[in-house]
């Protein structure tokens, strides 16, 4: 039952569907990226990062459920959860992804009534967004996620799906996952926006200035382009002035 469940996230977009799925008691430990809600960090037992976890103090919590993620943890981290207690891997790569798997905790986590709740509110919010989108023009983008080396987010990632859903076009989308490119390939790009994300490298106003066209970079809050679960309730209003703010500067520039 709800009562007795004993849950550890070491994903903090996860983590912040489990408060908003009603379940914030149950949660006994998190990882010290669980940023939101920022209670949780002084209320909750912090049990590593997400890369790197101290499996005593998650065998000490007693767990009745671990919850990874395959981007996110480590396969040596999966096992070593797995021999302590139940331990459910998500590797998610589309929103339907996301609400499948939002259903599916629902079903385990003993809530869904609220699980249901949050999919509907999402797949309204979804859907306005689609109809602000479907006639802007498609944009050539590239998503940096790192610095030194550069490093981007190509095609089979959450944010590669969350960029192609707002008309934006990732020029290295035939590259998978995040690889490693020299900047200056960018000279011979067409490129309409440079994103630096806010995460995982925190790039900051200084950043842009590590590029020639600076005009076109823009700093974008990485949580509502790669952050899972009730994020998105939030993710597409953002969606809408970000592509608004890029509309307003490119209407001042020509």
């Amino acid at each position: 039952m709800k009562d007795d469940l004993r849950i550890i996230s070491l994903v903090p977009s996860i983590t912040e569907l489990l408060v908003d799925l009603g379940l914030e008691a149950q949660i006994v430990g998190i990882t010290k990226f669980c940023v939101h809600p920022k209670n949780l960090l002084k209320e909750k037992t912090v049990v590593g990062g997400t890369k790197n976890i101290k499996i005593d103090k998650i065998e000490a919590l007693n767990p009745t459920i671990i919850l990874c993620n395959k981007e996110e943890n480590t396969k040596e981290i999966v096992t070593k959860c797995s021999k302590i207690t139940k331990t459910y891997v998500s590797d998610l790569f589309t929103i339907k992804d996301v609400l499948n798997l939002i259903d599916y905790y629902g079903k385990i986590l003993f809530c869904e009534d609220k699980a249901s709740e949050i999919i509907s509110e999402i797949e309204l919010k979804l859907n306005d967004f689609n109809q602000f989108i479907k006639n802007k023009p498609t944009l050539n983008v590239v998503y940096f996620i790192w610095k030194n080396p550069w490093m981007i987010a190509a095609n089979n990632t959450f944010i590669n799906h969350l960029l192609e859903i707002n008309n934006f076009n990732n020029i290295y989308k035939n590259l998978s996952r995040y690889p490693e490119i020299n900047i200056d390939d960018l000279k011979t790009r067409n490129i309409d926006c440079i994103f630096l994300s806010s995460e995982p490298f925190p790039f900051k106003e200084k950043n842009k200035n590590d590029f020639i066209s600076n005009s076109k970079v823009y700093l974008v809050d990485g949580e509502y382009f790669s952050w899972y679960g009730t994020r998105l309730i939030k993710a597409f209003d953002y969606f809408k002035k970000l592509r608004n703010d890029i509309e307003s500067f490119n209407a001042l520039n020509n």
